[in-house]
Protein backbone atom coordinates (compact mmCIF):
# COMPACT_ATOMS: atom_id res chain seq x y z
CA UNK A 1 0.00 0.00 0.00
CA UNK A 2 1.45 3.58 -0.96
CA UNK A 3 1.76 5.77 1.38
CA UNK A 4 0.54 9.71 0.78
CA UNK A 5 3.00 12.31 1.73
CA UNK A 6 0.77 13.57 4.10
CA UNK A 7 1.30 10.12 5.65
CA UNK A 8 4.79 9.89 5.59
CA UNK A 9 8.50 11.41 5.26
CA UNK A 10 11.36 9.63 5.70
CA UNK A 11 13.62 10.74 8.62
CA UNK A 12 17.52 11.39 7.81
CA UNK A 13 20.39 9.80 9.12
CA UNK A 14 20.52 12.77 11.37
CA UNK A 15 21.97 12.95 15.25
CA UNK A 16 19.16 12.07 17.70
CA UNK A 17 17.46 14.24 20.33
CA UNK A 18 18.36 11.79 23.06
CA UNK A 19 20.81 12.06 26.02
CA UNK A 20 21.40 8.60 27.36
CA UNK A 21 22.39 9.33 31.05
CA UNK A 22 22.33 12.00 33.34
CA UNK A 23 25.43 14.08 32.77
CA UNK A 24 25.85 12.51 29.48
CA UNK A 25 26.30 13.72 26.47
CA UNK A 26 23.08 15.58 24.75
CA UNK A 27 22.72 14.73 20.72
CA UNK A 28 20.65 17.13 19.20
CA UNK A 29 18.57 16.79 15.69
CA UNK A 30 18.17 20.48 14.06
CA UNK A 31 14.16 21.40 14.34
CA UNK A 32 12.06 20.49 11.81
CA UNK A 33 8.14 20.47 10.73
CA UNK A 34 7.30 17.01 10.35
CA UNK A 35 4.43 15.04 10.02
CA UNK A 36 4.51 10.84 9.87
CA UNK A 37 8.01 8.85 9.16
CA UNK A 38 9.58 6.11 8.66
CA UNK A 39 12.59 4.82 11.17
CA UNK A 40 16.20 5.18 11.52
CA UNK A 41 18.85 2.69 13.59
CA UNK A 42 22.15 4.03 14.00
CA UNK A 43 24.92 1.20 12.79
CA UNK A 44 25.91 1.00 16.60
CA UNK A 45 22.33 0.08 17.43
CA UNK A 46 22.09 -2.64 15.11
CA UNK A 47 25.42 -3.95 16.58
CA UNK A 48 24.28 -3.72 20.26
CA UNK A 49 20.71 -5.51 18.77
CA UNK A 50 22.49 -8.59 16.67
CA UNK A 51 24.72 -9.08 19.95
CA UNK A 52 22.11 -9.19 23.03
CA UNK A 53 18.66 -10.94 23.54
CA UNK A 54 17.47 -8.72 26.20
CA UNK A 55 13.87 -7.57 25.73
CA UNK A 56 12.99 -4.80 23.57
CA UNK A 57 11.40 -1.49 25.23
CA UNK A 58 9.48 1.40 23.00
CA UNK A 59 8.77 4.26 24.57
CA UNK A 60 6.28 7.39 22.65
CA UNK A 61 6.77 10.65 23.37
CA UNK A 62 4.55 14.11 23.25
CA UNK A 63 6.01 15.90 20.22
CA UNK A 64 4.57 19.40 20.14
CA UNK A 65 5.68 22.43 21.27
CA UNK A 66 8.85 23.42 22.72
CA UNK A 67 9.66 19.59 23.05
CA UNK A 68 12.81 17.42 21.02
CA UNK A 69 11.50 14.40 21.38
CA UNK A 70 10.58 12.95 17.69
CA UNK A 71 8.61 10.06 17.78
CA UNK A 72 9.08 6.26 19.29
CA UNK A 73 11.89 5.55 20.85
CA UNK A 74 13.75 2.08 21.77
CA UNK A 75 15.95 0.94 24.46
CA UNK A 76 16.74 -2.85 25.70
CA UNK A 77 16.79 -4.10 29.14
CA UNK A 78 19.80 -5.67 30.65
CA UNK A 79 17.51 -8.09 32.80
CA UNK A 80 19.95 -9.61 35.00
CA UNK A 81 20.92 -5.72 36.22
CA UNK A 82 18.30 -3.57 35.43
CA UNK A 83 20.63 -1.40 32.87
CA UNK A 84 18.65 0.47 30.06
CA UNK A 85 20.51 0.59 26.50
CA UNK A 86 19.22 3.01 24.21
CA UNK A 87 19.08 2.28 20.46
CA UNK A 88 17.54 5.78 19.66
CA UNK A 89 14.80 7.42 17.52
CA UNK A 90 13.24 4.02 15.68
CA UNK A 91 10.16 5.90 14.29
CA UNK A 92 9.17 9.46 13.64
CA UNK A 93 5.24 10.50 14.37
CA UNK A 94 3.66 12.81 16.00
CA UNK A 95 2.40 12.29 19.44
CA UNK A 96 2.36 8.32 19.65
CA UNK A 97 1.07 8.37 23.43
CA UNK A 98 -0.41 5.21 23.45
CA UNK A 99 0.76 1.97 21.84
CA UNK A 100 0.01 -1.22 21.25
CA UNK A 101 2.09 -4.78 19.78
CA UNK A 102 0.62 -8.14 18.06
CA UNK A 103 0.88 -11.23 19.31
CA UNK A 104 2.98 -12.59 16.69
CA UNK A 105 5.43 -9.45 17.66
CA UNK A 106 5.30 -8.26 13.73
CA UNK A 107 2.77 -5.01 14.38
CA UNK A 108 2.79 -2.30 16.25
CA UNK A 109 -0.11 0.54 16.42
CA UNK A 110 -0.21 3.72 17.91
CA UNK A 111 -2.51 6.56 18.25
CA UNK A 112 -1.24 10.18 17.11
CA UNK A 113 -3.16 12.13 19.88
CA UNK A 114 -2.94 15.17 17.43
CA UNK A 115 -6.20 17.37 16.37
CA UNK A 116 -5.07 18.65 12.36
CA UNK A 117 -5.02 14.95 10.81
CA UNK A 118 -5.30 15.92 7.23
CA UNK A 119 -6.47 19.31 7.72
CA UNK A 120 -9.72 18.01 9.94
CA UNK A 121 -10.64 18.52 13.63
CA UNK A 122 -9.24 14.41 14.05
CA UNK A 123 -6.23 12.37 15.85
CA UNK A 124 -4.57 9.92 13.98
CA UNK A 125 -3.74 6.18 14.23
CA UNK A 126 -0.86 4.73 12.87
CA UNK A 127 0.49 1.02 12.01
CA UNK A 128 4.02 -0.43 11.54
CA UNK A 129 5.80 -3.16 10.90
CA UNK A 130 7.88 -4.60 13.78
CA UNK A 131 10.99 -6.85 13.57
CA UNK A 132 11.35 -7.12 17.18
CA UNK A 133 14.94 -8.68 16.82
CA UNK A 134 16.21 -5.20 15.41
CA UNK A 135 13.49 -2.90 16.59
CA UNK A 136 13.23 -1.41 12.89
CA UNK A 137 9.92 0.08 12.43
CA UNK A 138 8.49 0.42 9.33
CA UNK A 139 5.05 2.84 8.59
CA UNK A 140 2.39 1.06 7.28
CA UNK A 141 -0.30 3.32 6.78
CA UNK A 142 -2.02 6.07 8.94
CA UNK A 143 -5.68 6.53 9.46
CA UNK A 144 -8.61 9.09 11.02
CA UNK A 145 -9.28 8.23 14.45
CA UNK A 146 -12.35 9.21 14.03
CA UNK A 147 -12.33 12.48 16.57
CA UNK A 148 -10.08 14.78 17.91
CA UNK A 149 -7.02 13.64 20.22
CA UNK A 150 -6.90 9.79 20.34
CA UNK A 151 -5.96 8.26 24.03
CA UNK A 152 -6.17 4.73 23.95
CA UNK A 153 -5.98 1.95 21.27
CA UNK A 154 -6.49 -1.72 21.68
CA UNK A 155 -6.25 -5.49 19.77
CA UNK A 156 -9.14 -7.47 20.42
CA UNK A 157 -8.40 -11.31 21.09
CA UNK A 158 -7.88 -12.75 17.75
CA UNK A 159 -5.68 -9.67 16.32
CA UNK A 160 -7.85 -8.97 13.87
CA UNK A 161 -9.92 -6.00 15.17
CA UNK A 162 -8.48 -2.65 16.90
CA UNK A 163 -10.21 -0.18 19.07
CA UNK A 164 -9.66 3.19 19.68
CA UNK A 165 -10.75 5.90 22.73
CA UNK A 166 -11.05 9.15 21.24
CA UNK A 167 -10.88 11.85 24.51
CA UNK A 168 -11.38 14.82 22.90
CA UNK A 169 -13.12 13.99 20.61
CA UNK A 170 -15.39 12.16 22.81
CA UNK A 171 -15.96 8.93 21.02
CA UNK A 172 -15.04 5.27 20.16
CA UNK A 173 -13.83 3.89 17.18
CA UNK A 174 -13.25 0.16 15.55
CA UNK A 175 -10.66 -0.97 12.74
CA UNK A 176 -9.95 -3.76 10.86
CA UNK A 177 -6.65 -5.15 10.73
CA UNK A 178 -5.71 -6.26 7.03
CA UNK A 179 -3.94 -8.90 6.09
CA UNK A 180 -0.93 -6.75 5.78
CA UNK A 181 -0.93 -5.77 9.16
CA UNK A 182 -2.53 -2.13 7.96
CA UNK A 183 -5.56 -0.55 9.07
CA UNK A 184 -9.12 0.11 7.95
CA UNK A 185 -10.89 3.03 7.74
CA UNK A 186 -12.96 3.36 10.93
CA UNK A 187 -15.61 0.77 11.00
CA UNK A 188 -17.70 1.78 13.80
CA UNK A 189 -17.51 5.51 15.46
CA UNK A 190 -19.49 6.85 18.23
CA UNK A 191 -19.58 9.75 19.59
CA UNK A 192 -21.18 9.88 23.10
CA UNK A 193 -23.73 13.04 24.17
CA UNK A 194 -23.56 14.31 27.34
CA UNK A 195 -21.65 15.73 30.44
CA UNK A 196 -20.48 14.85 34.02
CA UNK A 197 -20.99 17.21 37.31
CA UNK A 198 -17.08 18.67 37.09
CA UNK A 199 -17.37 21.66 34.62
CA UNK A 200 -13.49 21.97 34.14
CA UNK A 201 -12.73 18.48 33.47
CA UNK A 202 -16.22 16.80 31.99
CA UNK A 203 -17.78 19.68 30.00
CA UNK A 204 -17.95 16.79 27.21
CA UNK A 205 -17.77 13.30 27.14
CA UNK A 206 -13.85 12.54 27.22
CA UNK A 207 -13.39 8.44 25.88
CA UNK A 208 -10.17 7.62 27.52
CA UNK A 209 -10.10 3.32 27.26
CA UNK A 210 -11.48 0.41 25.07
CA UNK A 211 -10.37 -2.74 26.51
CA UNK A 212 -11.53 -6.09 25.22
CA UNK A 213 -12.87 -8.74 27.48
CA UNK A 214 -11.72 -12.10 28.37
CA UNK A 215 -14.26 -13.95 25.85
CA UNK A 216 -13.65 -11.26 23.35
CA UNK A 217 -17.17 -10.62 23.34
CA UNK A 218 -17.38 -7.15 24.84
CA UNK A 219 -15.32 -3.87 24.28
CA UNK A 220 -15.18 -2.25 27.37
CA UNK A 221 -15.06 1.30 27.80
CA UNK A 222 -14.12 3.89 30.05
CA UNK A 223 -15.62 7.40 29.70
CA UNK A 224 -13.82 10.02 31.85
CA UNK A 225 -16.64 12.78 31.25
CA UNK A 226 -19.76 11.22 31.71
CA UNK A 227 -18.01 8.33 34.81
CA UNK A 228 -19.30 5.50 33.02
CA UNK A 229 -18.20 2.26 32.29
CA UNK A 230 -19.89 0.48 29.30
CA UNK A 231 -19.61 -2.79 27.83
CA UNK A 232 -20.51 -2.66 23.59
CA UNK A 233 -21.04 -6.13 21.95
CA UNK A 234 -18.51 -6.15 18.74
CA UNK A 235 -18.50 -8.58 15.77
CA UNK A 236 -14.76 -10.24 15.55
CA UNK A 237 -14.83 -10.76 12.41
CA UNK A 238 -15.98 -7.41 11.00
CA UNK A 239 -15.14 -5.17 13.75
CA UNK A 240 -18.64 -3.82 13.93
CA UNK A 241 -19.84 -2.51 17.53
CA UNK A 242 -23.23 -2.75 18.46
CA UNK A 243 -24.43 0.05 20.74
CA UNK A 244 -25.90 -0.79 24.18
CA UNK A 245 -25.82 2.48 26.49
CA UNK A 246 -28.29 0.60 28.85
CA UNK A 247 -25.77 -1.90 30.26
CA UNK A 248 -23.07 0.01 32.20
CA UNK A 249 -21.33 0.83 35.15
CA UNK A 250 -21.74 4.31 36.95
CA UNK A 251 -18.58 5.13 38.66
CA UNK A 252 -19.21 7.98 41.46
CA UNK A 253 -20.05 11.20 40.41
CA UNK A 254 -17.13 13.67 39.03
CA UNK A 255 -14.79 10.32 39.48
CA UNK A 256 -13.81 10.16 36.34
CA UNK A 257 -12.73 6.50 35.60
CA UNK A 258 -9.78 7.09 33.21
CA UNK A 259 -7.77 2.81 33.21
CA UNK A 260 -8.91 0.06 32.83
CA UNK A 261 -7.76 -3.60 33.66
CA UNK A 262 -9.18 -7.22 33.96
CA UNK A 263 -7.40 -9.71 36.46
CA UNK A 264 -5.74 -12.87 34.84
CA UNK A 265 -8.96 -14.74 36.14
CA UNK A 266 -11.36 -12.97 34.23
CA UNK A 267 -13.75 -12.37 36.55
CA UNK A 268 -12.25 -9.19 38.42
CA UNK A 269 -11.46 -6.17 37.09
CA UNK A 270 -9.75 -2.42 38.23
CA UNK A 271 -10.40 0.75 36.94
CA UNK A 272 -8.55 4.44 38.09
CA UNK A 273 -9.96 7.25 38.63
CA UNK A 274 -8.70 10.31 37.59
CA UNK A 275 -10.54 12.95 39.31
CA UNK A 276 -11.26 11.41 42.22
CA UNK A 277 -7.31 9.78 42.52
CA UNK A 278 -9.24 6.53 43.55
CA UNK A 279 -9.26 2.82 41.96
CA UNK A 280 -12.41 0.38 41.88
CA UNK A 281 -12.53 -2.74 42.28
CA UNK A 282 -15.21 -4.75 40.09
CA UNK A 283 -16.74 -8.11 39.39
CA UNK A 284 -17.35 -9.31 35.79
CA UNK A 285 -20.33 -10.88 34.69
CA UNK A 286 -19.25 -11.92 31.28
CA UNK A 287 -22.96 -13.34 30.33
CA UNK A 288 -24.69 -9.92 30.92
CA UNK A 289 -21.97 -7.87 30.28
CA UNK A 290 -22.10 -5.96 33.77
CA UNK A 291 -19.85 -4.74 35.89
CA UNK A 292 -20.22 -4.50 39.82
CA UNK A 293 -18.01 -2.62 42.26
CA UNK A 294 -17.47 -4.05 45.49
CA UNK A 295 -14.35 -1.99 47.01
CA UNK A 296 -13.37 1.87 46.25
CA UNK A 297 -10.10 3.35 47.71
CA UNK A 298 -7.55 6.05 47.14
CA UNK A 299 -4.91 5.94 44.78
CA UNK A 300 -2.17 7.29 47.11
CA UNK A 301 -0.95 7.26 50.95
CA UNK A 302 -3.43 8.77 53.32
CA UNK A 303 -1.10 11.58 54.19
CA UNK A 304 -0.60 12.86 50.66
CA UNK A 305 -2.95 15.91 50.75
CA UNK A 306 -2.24 17.40 47.01
CA UNK A 307 -3.85 17.37 43.72
CA UNK A 308 -3.15 13.83 42.40
CA UNK A 309 -4.35 12.53 38.58
CA UNK A 310 -3.86 8.62 38.75
CA UNK A 311 -3.26 7.44 34.75
CA UNK A 312 -2.25 3.57 34.61
CA UNK A 313 -3.18 0.26 36.38
CA UNK A 314 -1.81 -3.07 35.89
CA UNK A 315 -1.71 -6.68 37.09
CA UNK A 316 0.68 -8.82 37.53
CA UNK A 317 0.95 -11.84 35.33
CA UNK A 318 0.13 -14.26 38.60
CA UNK A 319 -2.85 -12.04 39.62
CA UNK A 320 -1.38 -11.40 42.87
CA UNK A 321 -0.39 -7.70 43.01
CA UNK A 322 -2.03 -4.38 41.78
CA UNK A 323 0.33 -1.40 40.35
CA UNK A 324 -0.72 2.33 39.49
CA UNK A 325 0.68 5.15 38.58
CA UNK A 326 -0.03 8.45 40.03
CA UNK A 327 0.50 12.22 38.83
CA UNK A 328 1.14 14.72 41.45
CA UNK A 329 1.83 12.24 44.20
CA UNK A 330 4.36 10.96 41.76
CA UNK A 331 4.38 7.36 43.19
CA UNK A 332 3.79 4.39 42.06
CA UNK A 333 1.11 2.24 44.42
CA UNK A 334 1.34 -1.25 45.10
CA UNK A 335 -1.20 -3.27 46.24
CA UNK A 336 -2.03 -7.02 46.92
CA UNK A 337 -4.75 -8.41 45.60
CA UNK A 338 -7.16 -10.71 48.36
CA UNK A 339 -7.13 -14.60 46.00
CA UNK A 340 -10.23 -15.48 46.98
CA UNK A 341 -12.50 -12.03 46.50
CA UNK A 342 -10.01 -9.79 44.70
CA UNK A 343 -9.99 -6.58 46.99
CA UNK A 344 -7.20 -4.64 47.77
CA UNK A 345 -4.91 -3.64 50.27
CA UNK A 346 -1.63 -1.28 50.05
CA UNK A 347 1.68 -2.56 50.41
CA UNK A 348 3.49 0.42 49.63
CA UNK A 349 3.99 4.06 48.10
CA UNK A 350 7.23 4.49 46.12
CA UNK A 351 9.06 7.54 44.13
CA UNK A 352 8.24 7.24 40.48
CA UNK A 353 11.95 8.54 39.51
CA UNK A 354 10.73 11.75 38.06
CA UNK A 355 7.56 13.62 38.01
CA UNK A 356 3.89 12.78 36.42
CA UNK A 357 3.97 8.92 35.60
CA UNK A 358 1.74 8.99 32.35
CA UNK A 359 2.41 5.57 31.80
CA UNK A 360 4.47 2.48 32.69
CA UNK A 361 4.98 -0.92 32.08
CA UNK A 362 6.39 -4.61 33.36
CA UNK A 363 9.14 -6.77 31.72
CA UNK A 364 8.37 -10.12 30.31
CA UNK A 365 10.17 -11.51 33.45
CA UNK A 366 8.21 -8.85 35.78
CA UNK A 367 11.22 -8.29 37.83
CA UNK A 368 11.68 -4.70 36.48
CA UNK A 369 9.15 -1.72 36.12
CA UNK A 370 9.73 1.14 33.03
CA UNK A 371 8.30 4.31 34.21
CA UNK A 372 7.41 6.88 31.40
CA UNK A 373 7.68 10.01 33.38
CA UNK A 374 7.38 13.08 31.66
CA UNK A 375 11.16 14.02 32.00
CA UNK A 376 12.67 10.79 32.33
CA UNK A 377 12.22 7.09 31.81
CA UNK A 378 13.54 5.23 35.56
CA UNK A 379 13.28 1.71 36.02
CA UNK A 380 12.56 0.32 39.76
CA UNK A 381 13.51 -3.54 40.20
CA UNK A 382 10.49 -5.76 41.45
CA UNK A 383 10.43 -8.44 43.90
CA UNK A 384 8.12 -11.02 42.38
CA UNK A 385 6.78 -12.90 46.09
CA UNK A 386 6.50 -9.30 47.92
CA UNK A 387 5.38 -7.23 45.28
CA UNK A 388 7.36 -4.42 46.63
CA UNK A 389 9.38 -1.84 44.49
CA UNK A 390 13.17 -0.58 44.89
CA UNK A 391 13.05 2.59 46.66
CA UNK A 392 15.94 4.20 44.23
CA UNK A 393 14.63 4.57 40.76
CA UNK A 394 17.23 4.24 38.18
CA UNK A 395 16.55 7.43 35.56
CA UNK A 396 17.09 8.07 32.26
CA UNK A 397 16.91 11.02 31.12
CA UNK A 398 14.26 11.12 27.47
CA UNK A 399 12.15 14.26 27.10
CA UNK A 400 8.39 14.17 27.23
CA UNK A 401 8.38 10.37 27.40
CA UNK A 402 4.75 9.54 27.64
CA UNK A 403 4.21 5.66 27.23
CA UNK A 404 6.60 2.57 27.66
CA UNK A 405 5.68 -1.10 26.05
CA UNK A 406 8.00 -4.36 26.23
CA UNK A 407 7.79 -6.29 22.76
Amino acid sequence: MGLSSVDQEVVSMSPLPYRSSPGGDSMQMSRRSFVFGMSAVSLAAKRLMAETPDPLLLIGTETSGRSTSKGIYGFRLDTASGELSPLGLLAETRAPLYMVVSSDRRRLYAVNEIRDYKNAKDGAVSSFALDAGSGRLTLKNVVSSGGAGPAQISLDRTGKVAFVADGFGGSLSSYRVLPDGSLSEPVSNFHFPGHGPNPERQSTAYTHCATPSPDNRYVIVNDLGLDRITAFRFDPKTAVITPNDSVFYHADPGSGPRSFTFHPNGRWAYSINEIASTVDALSWDGKAGLLTRFQNLSTTALEFKGRNLPATVHVDRTGKFLYLSNRGADTIGAYKIDPSHGSLTPVQQVSCGGRSPRHFALDPSERWLVVANQANVAVLERNARSGLLSQTPKPYELENAMFAIFV
